[in-house]
């Protein structure tokens, strides 16, 4: 699981046909400072993340493809939450 900020949705008009009907978001990966990290991801959402928000993005390929509902699906990515809110705990105030 990661931290993740929506910067945009993917349009497709061809697509693998377990895809067909689900939202894709492009998230930006987000390090443990929340800034960004590596190349941005396109993830399957069926929270209707908007763009700005901060979601929870998990790559585990059989995961993606129980969410999707097709063992054959290509997808790798996909939301699992949306945050509502952060509180940073740091009781030792490292970073």
């Amino acid at each position: 699981m990661q931290l993740g900020t929506v910067i945009g949705i993917a349009t497709s008009t061809i697509k693998h046909a377990s895809l067909n009907g689900w939202r894709l978001v492009i998230v930006q990966p987000l390090n443990v400072r929340r800034a960004p990290e590596a190349d941005p991801i396109v993830a399957v959402d069926k929270y209707n993340a908007g763009q700005g928000q901060t979601v929870i993005i998990n790559c585990d390929g059989k995961g993606a493809r129980e969410y999707v509902g097709n063992d054959k699906s290509p997808a790798r990515w996909f939301v699992i939450g949306i945050e509502d809110g952060s509180e940073i705990r740091n009781p030792k105030n490292e970073i």
